[in-house]
């Protein structure tokens, strides 16, 4: 006979319970428009009054960044004029001072960041930061390999800028190695940038590592003359040019037998920039046909020998002329 009893006292108290929520919840709900005007502003003024409590966190932060930024120029200034007193080559130079100026940023930023969130500990920002570098690099994997990529060619210093190079039929001078990309002028004038990871991973022709290159163009003399007169000649001609390094060996050797002429390879150093090669060129060119000419050698044209399967008849047609006179 209890259990009714029981049953009945366990509705009335969940019958109570949802009263008493009710009635919290209308006390919560404002009961004009001035109460939800008052609160807003309370609500206003709270942020404005922890604004003005975090204003010298922020301050200090804007402060470290703005000392970040100025140490950074400096040591790009000083440390241009540092290295070249110990006479590091000009990319190792360049190198250094990128990867300090990542450092200084890096320690900068988080100096800052510990001003801007009071709890935030050293641990705790290198560990975000750790976590944030891996979504980063997975996010712009092209962008880091370009930029490692660039550390790679400033640090084993296959060219310099200045340099001439040739790359995936890309031919120009190197103007400067960024993070991201080199900047190639070619020899027409155009200015072409290259990703770093295409000239790191493809092979790069340095045309200015060494002060001197190597032209050859081959010559070609009749059959009917003589090969060591003509190869003399030849030799004597490059000889006086001006733009044919003399310390070099000058090399003149007959070749190969031509469809009309025998063939002479002519070798020689010059300047190594591409403009040094045309010039030197034109020169032993003209040189060599002015000398060849002088000499009475003869330079042939191309002889064509025309043979028919069967034999042809040749006549010949005498037209009579009639003059007409008034």
């Amino acid at each position: 006979m209890t259990a009714p009893n029981a049953s009945s006292n366990t509705t009335d108290d969940k019958a109570q319970l949802l009263n008493e929520s009710s009635d919290t919840e209308q006390i919560d709900v404002p009961d004009s428009v001035t109460e939800v005007a008052q609160t807003l502003q309370e609500t206003l003024l709270n942020i404005w009054e922890n604004f003005l409590e975090h204003t010298p966190y922020l301050l200090a932060g804007i402060l470290v960044i703005i000392l970040t930024w100025f140490i950074t120029n400096l040591f790009s200034r000083i440390g241009h004029r540092l290295f070249n007193f110990r006479k590091l080559r000009r990319s190792l130079q360049e190198l250094i001072i990128r990867l300090v100026t990542i450092g200084i940023w890096i320690s900068g930023l988080l100096l800052a960041a510990m001003f801007w969130f009071p709890g935030l500990t050293p641990t705790t920002a290198l560990g975000g930061l750790g976590i944030v570098s891996i979504a980063v690099g997975f996010a712009f994997q092209d962008i880091f390999e370009n930029f490692f990529a660039g550390i790679l060619l400033l640090w084993r210093f296959p060219f310099e800028s200045g340099d001439f190079i040739e790359c995936q039929g890309i031919t120009g001078k190197v103007e400067s190695v960024n993070i991201r990309m080199t900047e190639i002028r070619l020899t027409t004038g155009e200015l072409v940038l290259v990703p770093n990871s295409t000239l790191f991973k493809n092979p790069v022709n340095v045309l200015t590592n060494k002060p001197y290159r190597r032209v050859t163009i081959i010559t070609g003399v009749a059959y009917a003359e003589d090969i060591s007169e003509s190869v003399a000649v030849i030799e004597k001609a490059v000889k006086n040019c001006n733009t044919v390094e003399q310390s070099q060996p000058i090399e003149i050797f007959p070749q190969a037998f031509g469809s009309s002429s025998i063939d002479i390879e002519v070798t020689w150093w010059t300047g190594n920039k591409p403009v040094d090669i045309r010039r030197s060129r034109g020169e032993i060119v003209t040189a060599v046909k002015k000398a060849l000419d002088e000499a009475g050698i003869e330079i042939p044209f191309p002889y064509r020998t025309l043979t028919f399967k069967e034999g042809l008849s040749i006549q010949t047609q005498d037209s009579a002329k009639t003059d007409v006179s008034d």
